[in-house]
Parts: C-alpha cells; sequence; structure tokens
C-alpha cells in the first residue's frame, strides 16, 4: 500500500467509523483530539482506533452525532500550546489530550473546557490534578503512576541478565515526570544492589551521544523511561540498544515491537478504551472534577525473544512462562 492509499484510508474508515451504525439521537458532540505522535504512525493509528472505536460502542458515531478535531504536534512538544489553544477556540466539549506534555499545554489555555488524559505519570506531582480522587478542577483521566513498577522493571532485567549490576537510564530532562521515575528507580535499585546511571536525551538528535556514553560507562543493561518522544522514535532507540549490545528494558509493548528486549507496564490500548469511557461520563453531563483518576492495576510483560537471541542471551523459562506476549 502506497503512502497515498494508506492516508485515504486512514482518513476515512479507521478515524470516521461506520456511517451506519446507530448514534445517540439529538445533539451533534464536539470534541478535540490533542496528539503528541504523527497520526500515521502505525501505533497512533492502532490506540486512536480503539479510542473511537468504543465510543461507537457507547453511541458516538462521526459524521453523525459526534465531529472530532484532531491536532497533533508530530513529536515537536513546542507546539502543543498553540495547538491546544486552536481547539480551544473551536469551543470543543471536551480535549483528549494524550501523554506527557498534551494535558499540561491544555491546561495551559483553558480552565473550563474539560480534559480527559490518556496516560499521564504523574499527574498529582506535574500539577495536572490536586490529588487523584478528587481531581478538583478540569482535568481527569488515567494514570501509569505505580509505585513498584521501576523495581519490578529492574527486577526483570536481573532475572533475565543475573549478573548485571550496572543499569544505564535514558530519561528526557524536558519531561516533568522523569525526575520522580529516577527516585523511584534509584531506590528500587539499591534494594537490588544495581548501580544505576542516568543519561539525558532532549530530541533524537542526541540519542547516538547518549547510547555511546552508555558503552562507554560498561552499563550491563538499560531501562528507558517513558516519553512521547521516545514512543515516537521507540525503532530508532531499540536498533541503537542493539548496536550498542545493550539489553534494554521499556514500559510499553510497543518498544518491544520495534526491536526492544523487553517491556513492562501498562497497556496503552486498554487507557486509550477506558479513556472513551470518561469522554461519555463528561458528555453525558459529569464534572471532571467529580471523576477520580483512574491508576493502572493491570501490568503486561511482552520480550522479544528474537533480540535476545540476537544479543545472545537466554531467557530463563520461567520468565518467558510469565510473559503476556513473547516475539519469536
Amino acid at each position: 500500500m502506497n503512502r497515498r492509499m494508506f492516508l485515504s484510508a486512514l482518513s476515512g474508515s479507521l478515524f470516521a467509523g461506520p456511517l451506519g451504525a446507530e448514534g445517540q439521537p439529538g445533539e451533534v458532540f464536539r470534541i478535540g483530539v490533542l496528539g503528541t505522535s504523527p497520526p500515521t504512525d502505525p501505533a497512533a493509528v492502532r490506540l486512536w482506533g480503539v479510542f473511537f472505536q468504543r465510543l461507537r460502542e457507547l453511541g458516538y458515531v462521526e459524521g453523525q452525532n459526534l465531529t472530532v478535531e484532531r491536532r497533533f504536534s508530530e513529536g515537536r512538544a513546542e507546539r502543543l500550546p498553540d495547538l491546544a489553544a486552536d481547539l480551544v477556540r473551536l469551543k470543543v466539549a471536551v480535549i483528549v489530550a494524550a501523554s506527557g506534555p498534551a494535558p499540561l499545554a491544555a491546561q495551559s489555555v483553558t480552565k473550563t473546557i474539560p480534559i480527559v488524559m490518556t496516560n499521564q505519570a504523574d499527574p498529582v506531582g506535574s500539577g495536572l490534578v490536586a490529588n487523584l480522587a478528587r481531581p478538583g478542577g478540569n482535568i481527569t483521566g488515567l494514570s501509569l503512576l505505580s509505585a513498584d513498577i521501576a523495581g519490578k522493571q529492574l527486577a526483570l532485567l536481573r532475572e533475565a541478565i543475573p549478573r548485571v549490576s550496572r543499569v544505564a537510564v535514558l530519561r528526557n530532562p524536558t519531561n516533568k515526570d522523569h525526575a520522580l521515575l529516577l527516585k523511584e528507580v534509584e531506590v528500587a535499585a539499591r534494594s537490588l544492589r544495581i548501580q544505576p546511571h542516568a543519561f539525558e536525551a532532549r530530541d533524537s538528535e542526541e540519542f547516538d551521544g547518549a547510547f555511546a556514553a552508555m558503552t562507554r560507562e560498561r552499563a550491563g543493561a538499560g531501562l528507558v523511561l517513558g516519553d512521547p518522544m521516545f514512543f515516537l522514535h521507540r525503532t530508532r532507540i531499540a536498533d541503537l540498544a542493539a548496536k550498542q549490545r545493550l539489553p534494554t528494558m521499556f514500559v510499553f509493548r510497543e518498544h518491544a515491537e520495534a526491536g526492544g528486549l523487553m517491556a513492562y507496564g501498562a497497556s496503552l490500548s486498554d487507557m486509550f478504551r477506558q479513556v472513551a469511557t470518561f469522554v461519555d461520563k463528561i458528555l453525558r453531563g459529569a464534572k471532571p472534577a467529580d471523576l477520580p483518576v483512574e491508576q493502572v492495576t493491570k501490568l503486561e510483560l511482552v520480550i522479544n525473544l528474537k533480540t535476545a537471541k540476537a544479543l545472545g542471551l537466554t531467557i530463563p523459562p520461567s520468565l518467558l512462562q510469565r510473559a503476556d506476549q513473547v516475539i519469536e
């Protein structure tokens, strides 16, 4: 399929929804989508597709009782405030803001239009909500925050690579959540007697230098924190990890599908599906301030066995048996 055919199919089928479906009678709702990845990114197509499919199940059909305004920063976080302001000018009923800086950008331009987060790492620490149970403002949605996820990620790395003692942690210093996540990594590392070493990448141009530095520091494994920019460039990061022969743990299964060794964290598909339920409640009159932010309860482990073999690693059978998916 060439690019023109792909874009046509994307706009004409997946995002548009089946026009023959039964929608809610009466009012036509207008919602805004504020995304961080390009709309043609395969993972973005799939995740937003899950969201719109759930909306259809709830009775909202684009072209009948639903109008969708889509704005995507395509990896350029500095564009998000202007894109969010555009949605505000269009007077959308709710803004669905993707991870990382998108909810913060939306919050900076409106205190009245409801905002639903798809997967925010630490909405309290980043100042988006007062607390999880009673958000108190115009923002609610889903939180990735899990107190022991960093410990489990490092423990899984240790299980896969028993002799690992130095772990390189890739962070984006512009991501406000990473300071907290790095502290959690450091606490977990002490209990496992692992030395974490943080490396930074503000944009894709800094990836090569960061991974070269990891090799110089003799890191035995890597941990990549969750970040929209890292997600967008997941294939390149996986390729660099393979080039440096660095077994690396990620947060989302999409990283493992792109060639990363392992991923342990929340299912983005499940979260995008649940976000549609928040949108439904708000369109029916609920206020974000009264809708508790939901935390991740189900975590999944994905192992790329093909990558493991390329790195010369033998993943213990006990670990493979616990995996939710093994990519071969």
